[in-house]
């Protein structure tokens, strides 16, 4: 029996990601995993399993300025750096520790995002390569997130004594957040193409809302799937199988 294995590359310079080739090396069917914050976005081992089991090559990648990757956190957009991404797979890229090199040829991509990372994931499908986007538990309008269990304050505080340089950022950057007008997705419905995306979320999510969620589903015609228990999801939700089986169904839609 093969052991299953996941790999490290970089692209443009700064960017660490994990990433596992598909079960046919020939698949042109890219996943791209952008995690949550705060926690280590590796160990999504079962989450990487399972797509590769179904033709994806998956990649998940350190925000820049966060664990192994270089720069300062949130200094730009963290959707920026899924596009990096996405240009580093259609150029080539290697394994770092035996050098092995990839070229996919015509890659199709396919993001998934989980809370923070919902976010990336709305406005990197902007990007006419992505073909589809789904958002769990994501961010919508960080304005929004004054009245839940992670209002932003408390997250500049929180961060910095409970991960250390795991995240480097400035001081004012969750502020910037906060003012709604950076890696803010409601500020780009107008740009979100509906038919790319679905939309996941908990009823009972207390850290995230769902009302953000549902409203920017409606308002632009999106796809959305509100569970009624399952609290606040993050990327690695992906992989339960009530929830697989919406976002395949959504991923092989035409």
């Amino acid at each position: 029996m093969q052991l299953f294995s996941s790999y490290r590359t970089r692209f443009a310079n700064d960017i660490v990601a994990e990433f596992a080739p598909a079960s046919r090396l020939s698949s042109r069917k890219v996943a791209i995993l952008a995690a949550g914050c705060p926690g280590y976005p590796g160990g999504k081992t079962e989450l990487m399993r399972l797509l590769a089991r179904h033709g994806y090559w998956s990649f998940v990648p350190m925000y820049r300025g966060s664990w192994e990757s270089r720069g300062e956190f949130l200094a730009v957009s963290p959707h920026e750096d899924l596009i990096d991404v996405m240009d580093g797979v259609e150029k080539g890229f290697y394994e770092l520790w035996g050098g092995t090199e990839y070229q996919i040829k015509d890659p199709e991509f396919y993001l998934i995002g989980g809370s923070f990372g919902g976010a990336a994931a709305l406005l990197a499908s902007r990007d006419e390569r992505v073909k589809k986007a789904v958002s769990i538990s994501g961010v919508v309008d960080w304005r929004e997130q004054e009245n839940t269990l992670e209002p932003l304050k408390l997250m500049s505080e929180y961060l910095p004594s409970a991960f250390g340089m795991g995240y480097r950022t400035h001081p004012d950057a969750w502020k910037r957040l906060a003012e709604g007008n950076f890696y803010n997705p409601i500020n780009a419905k107008d740009e979100l193409d509906p038919k790319k995306l679905l939309l996941i979320h908990a009823k009972d999510d207390r850290v995230v809302h769902a009302h953000p969620a549902r409203s920017l589903a409606k308002a632009i015609g999106a796809s959305y799937a509100e569970l009624q228990r399952g609290g606040h999801m993050g990327v690695g939700s992906a992989k339960k199988p009530h929830i697989w089986k919406r976002i395949r169904k959504h991923f092989l839609a035409r």
